[in-house]
């Protein structure tokens, strides 16, 4: 199965006196991932019971794709703005679908 897509889950744990802020720079993600060539689905969800638990739904045509997105400067960016918003280090995994 060398054609399967990668799926990856990245949860992404606010400040809680920094929700607004970080919920600002995911978002800003978006657009320009979602035109991103190997991006199939780029999707930021928020805890309905928690608002700083965000979590980003994606699904990528290859792991190279998925590493030239964590290279690209939009996601660099990002990175370094999150600093000082987010209580723990992202956690970010990648999947293959089983079933």
């Amino acid at each position: 199965m060398t054609n399967q897509t990668i799926r990856v889950v990245a949860r992404v744990i606010a400040l809680p006196n920094k929700v607004e802020e970080l919920k600002a720079v995911l978002l800003e993600l978006i657009e320009p991932t979602r035109q991103e060539p190997g991006a199939i689905k780029y999707e930021l969800l928020q805890n309905q019971y928690d608002p700083t638990d965000f979590t980003f739904v994606e699904e990528w045509t290859s792991n190279e794709a998925l590493n030239t997105h964590m290279d690209s400067p939009h996601f660099q960016a990002a990175a370094a703005k999150i600093e000082g918003l987010v209580a723990t280090t992202p956690d970010i995994r990648r999947y293959h679908l089983l079933a």
